[in-house]
């Protein structure tokens, strides 16, 4: 109770509704405090309006604002809040036209924001709570802050107010700091705030900086994400500070040495090396022999026998081999690495082992339009060419006479080593019936075959020794042929005479009505063909061959 000292001068107060007075505490209860101001009945405050109930005591002094004389009740309606709102509002103003800071603490959280306990209730939107709109704002509720003032209402007595300005003012202030001390070669302590494609960039505690992908490792790295994670600490270098543009270009490969500064002294060429394959593409395999070290073994240098058509057939990733270390380019950073080097060539004693004149065996392992490959060993070829399958056959194609798989003899013709090419023949096997062509056939001579080939012009007869003549259509018989179908047909056997010897030309010419020419007959026969001038038959027969060649062509052709 107040003494009468404390009443008489209380008695000086004026109670009405919307003063402010001072109240004593003489009770708290769970929900409410009751509060004797002096006048003829106590006044009733909610314990929520206070910011710490659980430190109120009877006999403590207390602003109230008078909000009601005389309720139903009877009792005083009292409001220590408005009190404080009504006492801090003056401060408050001064502060908001001044651009002042001030301390309070989050009370709760509402629709867009949260309330703030400046001594009076104040507004924070969500936006303004810190520089990065936070999807928690529980976390913040009960915490004390400092807050700038930036917009108050007088008429509705609102204020709203700002944290995230006051974090950018000290960033802010904090980076301009940074620029000016930070200096190229500096380490710092930064943590990685982003990554993207190209790098990641790294808070610096005031100011994000540039680490590049290719400042990360002197390494192959695909992505930043394989050595970084968001959030993770880390120790950088500054490699360069751009303080009109406020960029910093950091590093993190710049603290270890580089390791392609002694490369010639670690690897020299010609030296067997161990590494992992890291990544395998169409033209070869790279190969890492330390971190921040690749060789590329080239797709050739994979085998010296094995034909490889990409390097995945024989190598694997993270697969760990040896190599040779084939040539060194410290400027790009490239070494040349060879894995049949580990092995001998084949082809170094090849010369020897398949010597000019030597008959060999081998399997047709491929065809093409000008010869045939015959696998000698594995790795190694050797090539028929068309023009070596036959001495008297015109082959166009080496599919007439061989195919793919089949088991042949043949002759080394030429070893050409540092192309890795053997030639070979088949032809060759035996001799050219074309050198003794006057001790086989002699103009005169009556032979025996069976028709090989229709044309328009005449055909073709095969004889001994594996020779074609021709017999031109004016050649068959005494009477004209109109079609050289109608009287003779493939693989008839006929009887001819031989009338022509072309050596230089490598063909014969035949005549089947010739053939049953009497010796006197021939004679005379002899003297009309010393006789033909151009135009006449004997040129006749020579365009018959020529005409034979083009047929042969086109008809191959057309097949």
């Amino acid at each position: 109770m107040l003494t009468m000292e404390e009443a008489m001068k209380q008695s000086a107060v004026r109670f009405a509704a919307g003063e402010i007075v001072k109240g004593i505490i003489i009770e708290v209860r769970p929900k409410e405090v009751l509060v004797d101001i002096g006048y003829k009945s106590e006044g009733v405050i909610p314990t929520n309006e206070f910011t710490d109930p659980n430190a109120l005591k009877v006999g403590d002094e207390i602003d109230v604002l008078i909000e009601k004389l005389e309720n139903k009740e009877g009792t005083v309606e009292l409001s220590h809040e408005k009190a404080e709102f009504k006492k801090n509002w003056e401060r408050i103003l001064t502060i908001c036209n001044e651009g002042g800071t001030i301390q309070g603490k989050v009370k709760s959280i509402v629709k867009g924001g949260l309330v703030v306990n400046i001594g009076v209730e104040a507004f924070l939107p969500a936006s303004q709570i810190d520089v990065v709109t936070p999807r928690n704002l529980a976390q913040f509720v009960n915490n004390t802050y400092e807050f700038k003032v930036v917009k108050i209402n007088q008429e509705r007595q609102n204020i709203v107010l700002s944290r995230r300005e006051l974090i950018e003012q000290e960033r802010n202030e904090k980076r301009a700091r940074l620029l000016a001390e930070m200096v190229p070669g500096d380490i710092r302590k930064g943590t990685v705030k982003n990554i993207t494609d190209f790098g990641a960039f790294i808070d610096l505690n005031g100011i994000d900086g540039l680490l590049h992908i290719t400042d990360m490792s002197w390494g192959r790295i695909a992505h930043p994400s394989e050595l970084l994670k968001v959030g993770q600490e880390i120790d950088v270098v500054v490699l360069d500070v751009n303080k009109e543009k406020e960029r910093v270009s950091l590093g993190l490969k710049q603290k270890m040495a580089n390791p392609w500064d002694n490369i010639e002294t670690k690897y020299p060429v010609g030296a067997k090396v161990k590494g992992k394959v890291v990544s395998l593409v169409p033209y070869g395999a790279f190969v890492q022999l330390e971190m921040g070290v690749e060789g590329l073994v080239h797709v050739t240098e994979l085998s010296w026998t094995k034909r490889v058509a990409k390097p995945s057939d024989v190598l694997k990733q993270d697969q760990e081999i040896e190599a040779i270390v084939l040539g060194i380019n410290r400027e790009e950073q490239k070494i040349s690495l060879g894995i049949r080097q580990l092995e001998s060539n084949p082809w170094d004693n090849a010369e020897q082992k398949y010597q000019v004149n030597a008959r060999v065996r081998g399997k047709v392992r491929n065809l093409t339009s000008y010869g045939a490959f015959v696998e000698l060993e594995e790795g190694i070829d050797g090539m028929i060419h068309v023009s070596d399958v036959s001495w008297t056959r015109k082959i166009n194609h080496p599919s007439e006479v061989l195919k793919k798989g089949d088991e042949v003899e043949a002759v080394v013709l030429e070893v050409d080593r540092p192309n890795q090419r053997i030639a070979l023949g088949i032809k060759q096997l035996s001799q050219d019936p074309w050198a003794n062509i006057d001790q086989l056939y002699k103009v005169g001579d009556v032979v025996t075959g069976k028709v090989t080939k229709l044309a328009s012009f005449g055909a073709f007869v095969g004889l001994q020794h594996d020779i074609d003549g021709l017999v031109h259509i004016s050649q068959v018989s005494e009477e004209r042929v109109d079609k050289i179908k109608n009287v003779l047909k493939a693989g008839q056997d006929v009887t001819a005479r031989v009338i022509k010897i072309d050596k230089g030309e490598r063909r014969i010419g035949l005549s089947i009505k010739a053939a049953s020419y009497t010796d006197e007959q021939l004679k005379e026969e002899q003297k009309i063909f010393d006789a033909l001038k151009p135009g006449e038959d004997l040129v006749a027969l020579q365009h018959a061959f020529d005409a034979a060649d083009e047929a042969k062509q086109d008809g191959e052709k057309t097949e």
